[in-house]
């Protein structure tokens, strides 16, 4: 049976990206995004790929359209990759800081991600990889804070780490690994061109981090590179 992978914000960066390897291995991808008809790259790779690769219309900050996820994507989902996010307000001192923004950030980066989960989880139960991936950062790290600021992106990556882990513990029962990850400062429009790695390489070694992902180490907190990261 063909492996089934859905990703979520696939329009550019390191969800185009991870379509892009996926569908060079023979995967059929569903990829979500809220316009997928505005992103010529996203096009053209749909045009190469053809039935391999389905583009979902979704905007993760609408509950009806994550509802209707598990009618639209009808077969068992080996791997679920949670990668949409923002940003939000940068260069922020702790006085600035408002609340508007921050729920923003918050719905999209650490509810969206487990609504999905929620409406996707069956069809992960049922398929044979079982594994579901939250696309972190470093900067929700306490232990690699040494900078402060960024506190609307650091606390919702941080959330989102505890939302991977207690995954993992609740679905180990059904035999659902949970996989958080750090991509790794890459250049993409969040990263900024000054980034040090290309999103092709940053995709690889997740890959190999997903592929390697199992029960034994569900709920990790892990580099592209396949090393730790401390909570």
């Amino acid at each position: 049976m063909q492996k089934v992978v859905v990703v979520t914000g696939v329009n550019r960066g390191l969800g185009l990206e991870l379509c892009r390897q996926y569908l060079s291995e023979g995967v059929k991808v569903y990829g979500c995004c809220r316009f997928p008809e505005q992103s010529q790259e996203l096009l053209e790779l749909k045009h190469s790929a053809g039935y391999q690769f389905e583009l979902v219309p979704l905007d993760i900050t609408q509950p009806g359209m994550i509802h209707n996820l598990q009618y639209v994507i009808e077969e068992p989902v080996d791997i679920l990759i949670n990668n949409a996010g923002i940003y939000g307000p940068s260069g922020l001192s702790y006085d600035q800081v408002v609340v508007d923004p921050w729920m923003e950030v918050l719905r999209v980066n650490t509810v969206a991600p487990m609504m999905v989960t929620q409406a996707l989880i069956d069809k992960v139960a049922l398929s044979n990889d079982k594994k579901i991936i939250m696309m972190s950062s470093k900067m929700g790290s306490m232990g690699d804070n040494q900078k402060g600021g960024s506190y609307i992106y650091r606390s919702a990556k941080a959330a989102l780490n505890a939302v991977g882990k207690s995954l993992a513990v609740d679905l180990a029962s059904r035999g659902i690994s949970v996989g958080i990850l750090h991509p790794g400062w890459v250049r993409t429009d969040m990263g900024g061109m000054s980034a040090p790695i290309d999103a092709e390489t940053s995709v690889r070694g997740m890959c190999k981090v997903i592929e390697q992902l199992s029960l034994k180490n569900s709920g990790q907190f892990i580099s592209y590179d396949g090393s730790h990261i401390p909570w």
